[in-house]
């Protein structure tokens, strides 16, 4: 019998989707279940995109550019530069979400065997990219005890060998929303710089900020401009997930170039959601200004509430919307897995991701969960409820 390769044996499963067949079943029994788990917003989309695709007269659904088409990468430009980034449109390449634009850099920048620093827990899928990009992810390790702060950025020096190619931030962070500090980001400028490595930094979260801090872009750094690369996407920002639209923006023009050959090889990104996404960047500042109150109290309620549980440790957020949660079990793999097979109040659960995922050193994180905060707060009371009621009957604590 032939055999799968060993690269995909390898890679890990999505700790956020894993548990999807379980729930199903959940709701086959006539179970209702509150998705902690999945970063999808319930915030509406904003019209002007809908309206983009339901109005538009196009005659043909054909290819754009590979780097996507010029008047939409001329509008992220001009985003980008009301956001003090100063970025050229031809310094962008549309991509198709988020994790195109990560799988375009791992690509560009590093070899099989080649190293990426990357403080930890964050985003399951890098797991995956590095598996996929052959890469060895390097972890620099944040505690729950002191809220995912970074250790010393000189923790991170240390780590750097002759096969370290990059430093990898979320900023905001998923799953801790940890931001990183403008001092912080100027540390890690001077550390690629002395060692020649690149800083990707994955901005995706960039307009969820609160408690009056403010993000600070690695492209806001001009010592940056051949070392920094940013991910981005429209995902969370519009509440536009299913469009996959995202881009890879560095002034590097070798860079550039080479992530252009991966661009071709998959010929272009999607036509309509680019047409959805170019007219999104109309959206006024009055949505965010909402939309970040809305999850700002979100936020406050669900840490208030997480930490009435006896036994559970939260991290507090200071941007996007996720915390993780230490909880007092075991195993969250068999928890979670347990709440929605095992285990209802009044024909209602919860579904959450379980953390070790979001690690890469092992056996860190088998008792933490990753909450994701976008559900409405009389959903998230409810959720969080129906947790301390499970972890009260959870037989193996």
């Amino acid at each position: 019998m032939p055999k799968v390769s060993v690269k995909g044996q390898n890679m890990p499963e999505s700790p956020i989707r894993k548990l999807v067949p379980f729930a199903e079943k959940a709701y086959k029994a006539n179970k209702k279940v509150y998705h902690l788990n999945i970063g999808q917003p319930d915030i509406k989309t904003p019209q002007v995109a809908m309206d983009a695709v339901t109005l538009h007269h196009l005659d043909i659904l054909a290819y754009t550019r590979s780097e996507g088409s010029e008047g939409y990468r001329k509008k992220i430009a001009e985003y980008y530069n009301r956001q003090n980034i100063p970025v050229n449109y031809d310094e962008i390449i549309v991509t198709t979400g988020g994790s195109e634009a990560l799988l375009f850099a791992m690509g560009s920048i590093a070899d099989t065997g080649d190293e990426i620093i990357i403080p930890e827990p964050f985003y399951a899928n890098y797991n995956g990219f590095a598996t996929a990009s052959g890469v060895t992810i390097v972890p620099v390790i944040s505690k729950i005890e002191n809220n995912f702060a970074l250790p010393p950025i000189s923790e991170f020096e240390k780590l750097i060998t002759p096969k370290t190619k990059a430093i990898l931030i979320c900023n905001p962070g998923n799953p801790t929303g940890y931001l990183y500090s403008k001092e912080e980001i100027k540390k890690l400028a001077e550390i690629v710089k002395k060692h020649d490595l690149f800083l990707v930094a994955d901005e995706v979260y960039r307009e969820f900020v609160y408690d009056g801090e403010e993000h600070y872009s690695i492209l806001q750094e001009e010592s940056l401009a051949e070392n920094g690369i940013i991910i981005d996407s429209v995902s969370k920002r519009y509440s536009m997930c299913g469009a996959r639209i995202g881009c890879l923006v560095t002034k590097n023009k070798q860079v550039l170039s080479t992530a252009l050959k991966f661009a071709q090889a998959r010929l272009s990104p999607p036509t309509f959601a680019q047409i959805a996404s170019e007219a999104a960047l109309q959206t006024p500042q009055s949505y965010f200004d909402e939309v970040i109150d809305r999850y700002k109290k979100r936020r406050d309620l669900l840490i208030e509430k997480l930490q009435e549980i006896p036994g559970v440790k939260v991290g507090t957020p200071k941007g996007a919307f996720y915390c993780i949660a230490e909880l007092p079990i075991k195993d969250s793999d068999v928890f979670a897995q347990w709440l929605l097979e095992d285990f209802d109040l009044d024909g209602e659960t919860v579904m959450v991701a379980p953390a070790a995922g979001f690690y890469s050193t092992p056996g860190e994180g088998k008792n933490q969960v990753r909450i994701a905060y976008v559900l409405k707060r009389e959903s998230l009371l409810k959720a969080v409820d129906i947790l301390k009621a499970a972890l009260e009957q959870y037989p193996d604590n």
